[in-house]
């Protein structure tokens, strides 16, 4: 890993967010998820889940640009599982859906431990996930049309929460604990390498002040 790429990987991840993430309900379509993605990686998400229990996790294609390999994508086997597992580490779960007790996407306060709930592509939500929300988001339109393609309003409602975590200095320290920073580091650095270790069950080795490796493995 040349020096330059080190210091980009490190600028990286001092912004990750592991506070913010998206959860995605039976989004099936490659070009959404990939969208969604790509998203998640702009404005500093550390992991993304999905839910997709009848038809698997899509592929991706094109649109991602590369984004999952940036942004890591948990795949949960069920809503109330996924959901349990935030509210552990004291989420608040936001859903995408228009209802009577939905404020705009704007009102909501994404500077707490936020996820990102979003639907399926013509659905929405399911009723049992809107009804587990803790609260109902809605994106302010005025044309014919009342809804939006479900990259679309992740990618609106995520840079609103960027917004207001950069005025918040979110952005302006390292937000990820020092052990998973510096495996992750080593794992988009050198991920042929990483991924020899892992199968060998061999610690990653130390690297150096530019990034280099300072004990390569056999």
């Amino acid at each position: 890993m040349v020096p330059r790429r080190y210091r980009r990987i490190r600028e990286v991840l001092d912004r990750r967010q592991p506070d913010l993430t998206v959860l995605m309900e039976n989004v099936h379509k490659p070009h959404n998820l990939s969208a969604i993605l790509r998203t998640c990686d702009a404005v500093g998400v550390f992991e993304a889940h999905a839910i997709n229990p009848t038809e698997g996790v899509p592929t991706f294609n094109s649109t991602a640009q590369g984004s999952q390999k940036w942004v890591e994508l948990q795949v949960q086997p069920d809503l109330d599982t996924a959901a349990a597992q935030l509210r552990q580490r004291q989420f608040r779960i936001c859903a995408a859906h228009t209802s009577d007790r939905a404020i705009d996407y704007r009102s909501f306060d994404y500077t707490q431990p936020t996820a990102i709930l979003l639907g399926a592509e013509r659905w929405g939500v399911s009723e049992h996930a809107a009804a587990i929300a803790d609260a109902h988001l809605t994106v302010p339109m005025f044309g014919m049309v009342q809804s939006l393609n479900v990259s679309v309003a992740a990618a609106v409602i995520l840079f609103e929460a960027q917004r207001q975590r950069m005025e918040a200095g979110c952005y302006d320290r390292v937000r990820l604990e020092a052990d998973t920073y510096w495996q992750v580091l080593f794992e988009w650095g050198y991920p042929q390498i990483a991924a020899r270790c892992r199968e060998r069950g061999q610690p990653y080795p130390p690297l150096g002040p530019e990034g280099e490796l300072r004990d390569p493995p056999a």
